[in-house]
């Protein structure tokens, strides 16, 4: 699926279990927005960030349950925490980790005037970003198969359609922007299951969506 049609797909996907969604993300918003804002004194704060893995795992389980099935539970979501709360512990170190390398280093680059290597490395992160929103789809929906495998099967994906995959990492970036603008939690919120709907829409193929359990 293309990134135009998985955004509309998405945009129809929320409107059906709009009110689900915004619960399951307020409940993932009340325990992450409290951690970054105290980060924003202690930063040693942000390595608790680490355990919003397995939420975020949960959250892409109901996901993509919505895109395969239409349908979707609260209590979906418990189910998801249970199956994927070790790979979504994984997945998300990896995520804190490469974000916290890529500031970093692109502060860093900046600083010291080496602009080339910066511009660089916002490219790297952005391919990163890209990466990511194809692999987590993926790594929920086929949790039989090993990671690094999955991981190889997310790359190819993304090197098959590095376009596509690049303008959704933008458009979504620029939606959660817009949520975090209206400094309102549930826009925030709303944003994000919009993102994760979006994410399973263009990475997953019809054939694995239908496959889903």
């Amino acid at each position: 699926m293309s990134s135009g049609a998985a955004l509309r797909a998405a945009a129809g996907d929320f409107y059906h279990q709009s009110w689900r969604l915004f619960v399951l993300n307020a409940a993932l918003s009340a325990c992450v927005v409290p951690v970054v804002v105290a980060g924003l004194w202690m930063p040693v704060a942000w390595a608790l960030l680490l355990f919003a893995g397995p939420l975020v795992a949960a959250l892409m389980h109901c996901a993509v349950v919505v895109t395969s099935t239409g349908e979707l539970r609260l209590g979906d979501a418990l189910v998801g925490l249970q199956l994927h709360w070790r790979r979504g512990l994984l997945l998300g170190a990896v995520v804190a980790g490469a974000a916290l390398l890529s500031a970093n280093a692109i502060a860093y680059y900046a600083g010291s005037s080496a602009l080339f290597l910066a511009v660089l490395g916002v490219y790297l992160a952005l391919f990163f970003g890209a990466f990511q929103v194809i692999l987590w789809p993926i790594a929920i929906a086929e949790r039989e198969r090993p990671v690094l495998t999955v991981a190889r099967e997310a790359g190819r994906a993304l090197l098959r359609r590095p376009v596509q995959a690049l303008v959704l990492c933008a458009v979504l970036a620029l939606v959660n922007l817009i949520g975090v603008a209206a400094a309102l939690i549930p826009f925030l919120t709303v944003t994000i299951a919009y993102s994760f709907l979006a994410a399973a829409r263009f990475a997953l193929p019809p054939s694995t969506q239908e496959a889903f359990d």
